[in-house]
């Protein structure tokens, strides 16, 4: 059936579930209006509720033998099941390679009961979750189940308006899965909130990621290729970094090794490392997202990536702004236009390589820099290059303000081309175009004709104040 004759059935199943007894939901009058066909009105009269094999909501028995039960006689028929309120202790639960499981909405609580893992599946064609709240408890999971509920080369995953909380490893850890998790709430993650690896086109959108001690949402591969999965119009917030290290953890969305990404319309917030960071990751896409108060570079386009387009973010709070680099891995082609960049900071979560943190953009190579606004980058409002390693930059039409140094350009021997120009910067105290080797200033400022950074370097009509 189709999604909108599923969340009919749904909404027919809550109807309903006020007269439940013993037996099988009566077909409510609704069906007969909503002139459904006789397949569809049979599939209502088929469903199965938990009460028929002996589940009851509420005791603190284990009922996994007998939820396992329900599952089974599910898979017999092809037919939905649907919990009634309540909580339900269970374990170790198997599921089929087809299954339609529904509750009600923030009432509907499966409690994982320990020694093992809670939910799995493997190889299965269509599973659907709707209206449930798994509830880890912050217990123990075994090794081989990463996550409270685990999905393992899933044809076709529905995940939705579902409540994942106090997970022992990931919320959800997804393998080789299409399909889509949304209008769903996860939070109190041991690690991430949504761990997806090898997917297949799968779409992440409207979720609240929340209070996971390593990750929010991770789109990763074990070999670089197209990956396709969409991240959208999720909120993220306080994602912690518990397993230290330098950028693998403490990132709201985090792609790594995923190809055709997009990654669009998030709320971000407090997180210890990046709000979004696309890790040899080529021909993403990171537009329209909010991200405040990043604990280190809150947008990153980093090592072998090819292709990369950041336009319209928001970044206001961190200790960089937006990094498009590692031409010294391969990372190169970008576009970087219409951000705002801004209230950034000289203190990261470790102490920082050269040149620092108070970046407000740093490009590396055949990258286009255009209509940005940097305010308040204490450091270096715009950083073209580093060392030998830029390569055909483009950086014009932005306004840089209330900086230390407007743009920082690398000087150094065997750098290729830039073109700095029509931007306006005001308040840089340290000058509004300036070459550097490495971290040393090497140029008066270029945009007050100051002494040539040489014949690959085209600075012209900068408007400094």
């Amino acid at each position: 059936m189709g999604d909108a004759v599923s969340k009919l059935h749904r909404r027919l199943f809550l109807t309903g579930a006020a007269g439940l007894g013993a037996g099988a939901l009566a077909i409510p009058a609704a069906a007969r209006a909503a002139n459904l066909s006789g397949i569809e009105t049979a599939a209502l009269r088929g469903s199965i509720s938990a009460t028929e094999v002996g589940i009851t909501a509420g005791t603190l028995d284990d009922q996994s033998r007998a939820f396992a039960k329900l599952i089974e006689k599910s898979a017999e028929t092809d037919a939905p099941i649907f919990l009634p309120p309540g909580t339900y202790v269970v374990s170790n639960i198997t599921l089929p390679k087809r299954l339609r499981l529904s509750g009600v909405p923030g009432a509907t609580r499966i409690l994982y009961g320990g020694d093992g893992h809670l939910l799995m599946a493997e190889n299965a064609e269509h599973i659907e979750l709707t209206g449930l709240v798994l509830d880890g408890g912050n217990r123990w999971l075994r090794d081989d189940a990463p996550g409270l509920a685990t999905f393992r080369r899933v044809a076709n995953l529905v995940v939705d308006n579902c409540q994942m909380i106090g997970s022992g490893a990931n919320g959800l850890a997804l393998e080789m899965v299409s399909g889509r998790i949304e209008r769903s709430a996860i939070s109190g993650a041991s690690d991430a909130g949504i761990y997806s690896v090898e997917a297949g086109r799968l779409q992440i959108s409207g979720n609240s990621v929340t209070d996971c001690a390593n990750g929010g949402i991770l789109v990763h591969r074990w070999k670089p290729a197209d990956d396709h999965t969409m991240v959208i119009g999720n909120r993220i917030e306080r994602i912690a970094a518990r397993n230290g290290g330098t950028g693998p953890f403490g990132n709201g969305i985090n792609a790594f090794r995923a190809d055709r990404v997009m990654i669009a319309n998030n709320t971000i917030a407090d997180c210890a490392f990046s709000a979004i960071r696309a890790n040899s990751s080529g021909n993403v896409q990171i537009a329209g997202n909010n991200c405040t108060r990043s604990g280190e570079t809150a947008i990153y386009a980093e090592f072998a990536f090819q292709g990369a387009v950041i336009s319209a973010n928001i970044v206001d709070g961190a200790a960089n702004g937006i990094s498009v680099v590692n031409y010294n891995e391969g990372g190169r082609m970008a576009v970087v236009n219409g951000n705002i960049v801004r209230n950034l900071s000289t203190k990261g979560p470790y102490t920082a390589d050269p040149p620092g943190f108070g970046v407000g953009i740093s490009v590396e190579a055949d990258t286009s820099v255009t209509g940005n606004v940097v305010e308040d980058a204490p450091l270096y409002g715009v950083h073209i290059g580093w060392g030998p390693f830029m390569r055909n930059v483009s950086a014009t039409g932005n306004v840089v303000r209330k900086v230390g140094t407007g743009f920082a350009v690398t000087v150094v021997d065997g750098a290729g081309a830039a073109v700095i120009a029509d931007n306006i910067i005001e308040d840089a105290p340290n000058g509004g175009v300036v070459g550097y080797r490495w971290t040393e200033r090497a140029t008066d400022d270029l945009a007050k004709g100051g002494a040539s950074g040489g014949a690959n370097l085209t600075v012209e009509r900068n408007h400094v104040s």
